[in-house]
């Protein structure tokens, strides 16, 4: 029940950020394409809407996007990985070098996420403010801690279920949420010959 939550909670946010972001970039743009034009009322109203601070906003947005989408892009299994050696091994080298790699990279970004609020609790005692928007930076840093432990985490899931099934999160990008599709007779047929020569192996 908790991860289902924590699930969903990670693919809201980085929905939230992405369309918020995208959405104020473009009238950030509109704004500044239409204050430029003479059109009477409407220019000088619009020249009295400082919108300054958008990018600035954005840039961060897509900073915290960009964090907790890395910790999702781990759950998921879409980020991109160089299996070619892996996959030439005999299947219990093979199986020792993925646990290695996935907890090499719980280890790595436990160790940014621990970095990362040290760094936080020393900017939290200065009076340190972003340029426009005037917010305290130790509140915009703290993206890299959180989504540092939340990718730390992943891995740490990730490698528990190979061990304990010897499959990883693979991506369907054929598949679509809330659509249900007929299984595919060739791709069901050629998914039971792996695994009855899978079984053969063991």
């Amino acid at each position: 029940m908790v991860l289902k939550f924590l699930d969903h909670l990670e693919e809201w946010l980085i929905t939230f950020l992405m369309g918020a972001a995208t959405l104020l970039i473009f009238v950030a743009v509109i704004h500044r394409y239409l204050s430029g034009m003479a059109i009477p009322g409407v220019q000088d109203f619009l020249l009295t809407l400082n919108l300054s601070w958008a990018q600035e906003l954005c840039i961060y947005m897509f900073i915290w996007m960009a964090k907790i989408g890395a910790a999702y892009g781990v759950r998921t299994g879409i980020h991109v990985g160089v299996d070619v050696l892996i996959n030439v091994l005999s299947d219990q080298w093979r199986k020792r070098f993925i646990i290695f790699g996935l907890l090499a990279g719980a280890v790595f970004t436990g160790i940014v996420g621990t970095f990362g609020v040290r760094f936080i609790w020393e900017l939290y005692h200065t009076e340190q403010v972003s340029a426009d928007l005037e917010l305290p930076m130790w509140l915009v840093y703290m993206g890299l801690p959180i989504g540092s432990y939340l990718m730390c985490f992943r891995f740490l899931q990730v490698c528990y279920q190979f061990i304990k099934t010897g499959h990883f999160p693979r991506p369907d990008h054929g598949k679509v949420e809330g659509i249900e599709t007929e299984t595919d007779p060739i791709a069901a047929a050629i998914e039971a010959d792996d695994q009855i020569r899978m079984g053969g192996k063991s």
